[in-house]
């Protein structure tokens, strides 16, 4: 099982992330792009390294918008496995022009 993290720890290295409201540990962020198919691009890279890496994100998606929460569920909290999809998820939207 991975360790959990201490969300404050991750989010210092995570600018572009919050604490996901709620009464369980997990980070979230919100993603604004152009259109509908940028979005949807933006989901399917992010869907492809999560099947890659066997993590999938929490998220929800409406025409431009796509807000996504990150948790480990066997872990109870945030982990390791939830920082490196949200350095992911920052590097895809910024590879499409997302600023943070």
């Amino acid at each position: 099982m991975a360790e959990k993290l201490d969300v404050a720890e991750v989010l210092g290295g995570l600018p572009a992330w919050s604490e996901h409201p709620g009464d369980r540990p997990a980070i979230a962020r919100t993603v604004k792009f152009k259109d509908f198919n940028a979005a949807f691009g933006f989901m399917t890279r992010v869907a492809l390294y999560a099947d890659k890496v066997d993590h999938h994100p929490e998220w929800f998606n409406v025409y431009n918008r796509v807000e996504i929460v990150l948790t480990t569920h066997d872990a109870g909290g945030v982990t390791e496995r939830d920082a490196g999809m949200a350095r992911f998820i920052d590097e895809a939207a910024a590879a499409m022009g997302v600023k943070p």
